[in-house]
């Protein structure tokens, strides 16, 4: 009650200001402009505020406390006051009116869920318009299917069907926390985080496979020690590098024929692979 209170008290207050002709508004926004007159900008912002009020009231369907909303309204309408240009000869509702539903869509946006939505502008608009639309599409043709005014309202806002499909069941019930029990048993029946599947690898997994990629890479380097300085060369070239070269182009950079470097790699492969098998024997007897 006592919102409720304070509210009517805001909403009274802000239709009792004093509307602004416009050259007392252009002389205000100039002593503003030129001399940073910060009574001058507050009497802009006051005379104002029945607009703040009545933005304001068209998000109240978010559930959000609407003394915030003019709060944050009011914020967007200081906002305007300071960039305010009074020798483009615009009235000062028209200019703040932007900034003040953007104010009050940005604290939506990040209030209405603790999951954030509406990041692209496309976004914002099917968060803000869908259940306008939808009612309004509805009541022109109620033989419309819920495909049929997913894909109308896609065309209409520029979003996929699925993105409107999927705000529509955000919008249509709240968030769930994962560590709300299934059922009413409580406790014993299980959270809803319990049957959430990981595809990770577990962390014993992970160090796992960390620890045999440092045995196998040890291995490698004993086994390599094996072979002679033209066996290392070919086997780097033609195996360890990302884009291996070819046996011919190998070949003319060593001044010998493809063949031979053929069966010099064949001989070096076959060496490397007995000294990873004495190695791997030598690890397993020692485990």
């Amino acid at each position: 009650m006592a919102t409720t209170t304070a509210d009517r008290r805001m909403i009274k207050l802000a239709m009792s200001a004093p509307y602004l002709e416009r050259d007392e508004e252009q002389a205000l926004a100039r002593a503003w402009k030129a001399n940073k007159d910060q009574e001058a900008r507050n009497r802009i912002a006051m005379a104002h505020m029945r607009l703040v009020v009545s933005m304001a009231g068209k998000f109240r369907n978010f559930g959000l406390p609407f003394g915030d909303l003019v709060q944050e309204g009011y914020i967007g309408l200081l906002e305007a006051a300071a960039r305010f240009e009074p020798e483009r000869q615009v009235r000062f509702s028209t200019y703040a009116s932007w900034w003040i539903r953007a104010s009050i869509q940005d604290y939506v946006l990040r209030n209405w869920s603790i999951v954030r939505g509406g990041t692209s502008s496309a976004q914002k608009a099917l968060f803000f318009n869908l259940r306008r639309l939808r009612s309004k599409l509805a009541q022109a043709d109620d033989t419309m299917s819920k495909a049929e005014i997913y894909r109308e309202i896609s065309d209409q806002l520029g979003v996929s069907p699925t993105d409107v499909e999927f705000m529509d069941s955000r919008l249509s019930g709240p968030d769930s926390s994962l560590s709300a029990p299934l059922s009413s048993e409580g406790a014993s029946s299980g959270k809803r985080m319990d049957f959430l599947i990981d595809d990770h690898p577990l962390q014993d997994e992970i160090a796992e496979s960390s620890i045999d990629m440092e045995r196998r890479n040890q291995w490698l380097h004993v086994a390599l020690d094996s072979l002679n300085e033209r066996e290392l060369h070919i086997i780097r070239e033609r195996r360890l590098e990302d884009d291996g070269v070819t046996l011919e182009a190998l070949g003319e950079k060593l001044g010998i024929s493809k063949e031979r470097v053929r069966q010099i790699e064949s001989r070096a492969l076959e060496k490397l692979k007995i000294a990873l098998l004495d190695q791997h024997e030598l690890a397993a007897y020692q485990a």
